[in-house]
């Protein structure tokens, strides 16, 4: 399966650098993603399935901590609308569409094997949420999860990329490694490292079949060796289109 992997931030990229499969690194954020998306499909050439891959935060409610990963069963835009007052109106109750010619208020299913792939791993699998502004408090949280019951998993770029994908008629998933919980922000309790070594056992799984990537250090929970050390499978075989200047860190999760 030819599979082309989107994420926000070069290390992101870098970190997935010896798996087989194209890497775009997009930028930050749902404009970013859709943009950078459309432009490597409309490129080419054409894969079987794009993947929204980083790290993100996880909704409380959902049983997930940080340093595991989780797949998606739908992405959907959670701050896409108006305010009313108090009150906020998704574009469902507004009558307005993402799509041009077609109804859909910014939910998108996601690729028909994503439960499977979940199943087969031993991951969660639910809908995430794509804000352009990261939520801060519980309240927010409680709010978001109160418009999408379930959710599991917040990011900044899926829906983004599951539009683009839609436009060109190409399945869509996103498999995000959990580095921290959605709420008050407390950076020192992150866990970037743990989340991005499950996202790359997960993405192994995936491109190779097989693994459990429910580990938080990797598969089947044992400390997973950097990228073109521990996964078979060619190393360094996909590429990456980013500039190979950027050194900055992992910092893109909301």
């Amino acid at each position: 399966m030819d599979v082309l992997i989107v994420v926000a931030t070069a290390a992101e990229a870098r970190r997935l650098a010896d798996l087989p499969a194209r890497t775009v690194v997009c930028g930050v954020g749902p404009v970013s993603a859709a943009l950078a998306t459309q432009q490597a499909l409309h490129r080419g050439p054409r894969p079987d399935l794009v993947v929204s891959a980083g790290i993100g935060g996880a909704y409380t409610e959902s049983g997930l901590v940080p340093g595991i990963v989780a797949v998606a069963s739908r992405m959907v835009y959670g701050d896409l609308g108006a305010w009313d007052g108090e009150t906020f109106l998704g574009f469902a109750e507004l009558g307005l569409s993402v799509l041009p010619g077609a109804e859909n208020p910014g939910l998108f299913a996601a690729w028909e094997g994503s439960q499977a792939l979940a199943s087969r791993l031993g991951l969660a699998c639910g809908p995430f949420v794509t804000v352009s502004a990261a939520t801060g408090s519980g309240p927010q949280a409680g709010a978001l999860l109160a418009r999408f019951p379930g959710a599991l998993v917040e990011g900044m770029e899926g829906a983004g990329v599951a539009q683009a994908a839609a436009l060109h008629g190409v399945a869509c998933t996103e498999i995000r490694g959990v580095s921290n919980m959605v709420g008050p922000r407390d950076r020192p309790s992150w866990q970037i490292e743990a989340a991005l070594d499950a996202l790359h056992a997960a993405l192994a799984g995936l491109l190779y079949g097989s693994g459990d990537a429910r580990g938080p250090a990797g598969l089947n929970g044992s400390p997973k060796p950097r990228p073109g050390g521990g996964v078979s499978g060619p190393a360094n075989s996909g590429p990456v289109d980013s500039d190979p200047l950027d050194s900055d860190p992992v910092d893109s999760e909301p």
